[in-house]
C-alpha cells in the first residue's frame, strides 16, 4: 500500500491569478485617483512646479507598476494563493481585531483592549481562563498607568474612565 499522500485530495483555496488581478485593479484605481486629483490641482510647470506636478509623476509611476502587476498576473502560473484553512486562521485573528477597533469609540481604548484580549486569547490561545482574565485586566491597567499617569498621553476614554474621573 502506498503512502496516504497520494489518496488525499488537493487542498482547495483561492488561486493566485484572481488575487493578483484584484490587487492590480485596486492599485490601478488608486493611481487614477492620484492622477485625477493631481491634474485637477495643476500638474504642469508654470514658472516652477504646480501643486500637482510631483504627485502626478508619482501617480504615473504607480499606474505603470500596477499595469505591470496586471500583465504579470496573466503570465504567472495559477497556483493556490491561500487555502481555505489559512483563510480561517486569518479570520480568527481579524475577527477579534475588528471587534477591538469597533469598540474603541464607544468604550474607550482600555476597556476595548480588555475585551480584545479576552476574545483573542479565548479564540487563539489554549490558556487557562484565569490567566486570560488576569491578562485582560492587568495589561490595560498597566497601559493606563504608563500612558495616562506617567507620560500624560491622553488616549480615547469611554464611560468607565469618565465614571472614575478621567
Amino acid at each position: 500500500m502506498s503512502g496516504s499522500a497520494e489518496t488525499e485530495a488537493p487542498e482547495r483555496g483561492i488561486s493566485r491569478r484572481p488575487v493578483e488581478i484584484a490587487t492590480a485593479a485596486i492599485l490601478i484605481g488608486l493611481g487614477l485617483v492620484v492622477l485625477w486629483d493631481s491634474y485637477g490641482r495643476g500638474a504642469g510647470w508654470d514658472n516652477g512646479p504646480q501643486n500637482g506636478f510631483f504627485p502626478a509623476r508619482v501617480g504615473w509611476l504607480f499606474l505603470a507598476a500596477s499595469l505591470f502587476i496586471l500583465f504579470q498576473s496573466f503570465r504567472s502560473e495559477n497556483k493556490i494563493f491561500v487555502t481555505y484553512a489559512q483563510l480561517g486562521q486569518v479570520a480568527r485573528v481579524l475577527g477579534p481585531l475588528i471587534v477591538f477597533v469597533a469598540l474603541i469609540q464607544p468604550l474607550g481604548l482600555y476597556v476595548a483592549s480588555a475585551v480584545f484580549i479576552l476574545i483573542f486569547m479565548g479564540v487563539i490561545a489554549t490558556s487557562r481562563w484565569w490567566s486570560i482574565a488576569l491578562t485582560a485586566l492587568l495589561v490595560p491597567l498597566a497601559c493606563f498607568w504608563i500612558f495616562e499617569l506617567q507620560f500624560r498621553v491622553p488616549l480615547p476614554k469611554g464611560p468607565l474612565e469618565a465614571m472614575l474621573g478621567y
